[in-house]
């Protein structure tokens, strides 16, 4: 007589039989572990060149209406100092017949910014502007020092300059013109995701122991316009745009020796590209 399976043995087989795909999944080796991100670099290093049409530095030409190469290098670190140097051919200082030979402005600065907040930045630093070439007999340096404060929102920011020593070689009474100021009020809006941005600026300059009349060397300067930079292929970080400057300025005192008006409004295109 054959022997009868027990109603036990049954269940328990098909128990295992249940469990056994479960258990044999559990011995699969997990898959390898994701790769480590690397850790962000302490200090990053860009650089930058452009072209513009006319070199136009706090409303006033620097170039007499002719197109200045430009560009620099920026390092900054983690930390939130940053230093820089930066240059673009000019001609007003041969051109007021202030030098006889020079034809560059290279600048260099440095200093440190504190994030506040994602939005909101503190920036302090110090700025030098060289000449290099040869003046012309009793003319004063046009290097200049300045230190300088700003304050950064989103898109938004003002800074204050003040300079340390002549301002850029001008003395309109005579008098030494250290403890100049100039403010500058600008804005950058960036229009959605599209690349396009809104340019808007509007400056103060107080020379110190001015003048007066048309001898009188302070004034206000402005400026609107766009910009479009490309956010990625080959031409990531080009950027192109045009903006209208003008200011308040006598024109007088900032006819050069040739009778090019350097405070003239004027309309600016340029290209830059930064690396």
């Amino acid at each position: 007589m054959p022997k009868t399976s027990s109603p036990f043995l049954f269940a328990k087989a098909v128990a295992v039989a249940a469990f056994l795909p479960t258990a044999l999944l559990g011995q699969t080796p997990p898959p390898p572990p994701a790769p480590a991100t690397p850790p962000a670099p302490d200090y990053t290093l860009t650089a930058n060149v452009g072209l513009f049409s006319e070199y136009i530095f706090r409303g006033l030409s620097q170039t007499a209406g002719k197109p200045a190469v430009q560009g620099g290098f920026d390092w900054a670190h983690s930390s939130g100092f940053y230093l820089g140097t930066w240059g673009s051919n000019i001609s007003w200082l041969e051109d007021f017949n202030l030098y006889s030979r020079s034809s560059l402005e290279w600048d260099f600065y440095g200093g440190y910014k504190w994030a506040i907040n994602d939005d909101l930045n503190l920036d302090l630093g110090t700025l030098y502007y060289l000449y290099p070439g040869k003046k012309n007999p009793g003319v004063v340096s046009a290097n200049t020092w300045e230190l300088y404060a700003a304050l950064n929102w989103k898109w938004l920011g003002a800074k204050a300059s003040y300079s340390l020593d002549d301002y850029f070689g001008a003395q309109p009474t005579g008098r030494k013109t250290d403890g100049t100021w100039y403010f500058d009020f600008y804005a950058n809006y960036p229009v959605g995701e599209t690349g396009f941005a809104i340019i808007g600026h509007y400056g103060i300059l107080n020379v110190a122991h001015d003048g007066s009349g048309n001898s009188k060397a302070s004034y206000n300067d402005w400026k609107v316009g766009g910009s479009y930079t490309v956010g990625d292929g080959a031409l990531k970080g080009l950027e192109v745009g045009a903006y209208y400057s003008g200011n308040d300025a006598k024109k007088a005192f900032y006819t050069d020796t040739t009778g090019y008006n350097t405070a003239k409004d004027v309309a600016v295109v340029y290209v830059k590209k930064t690396f």
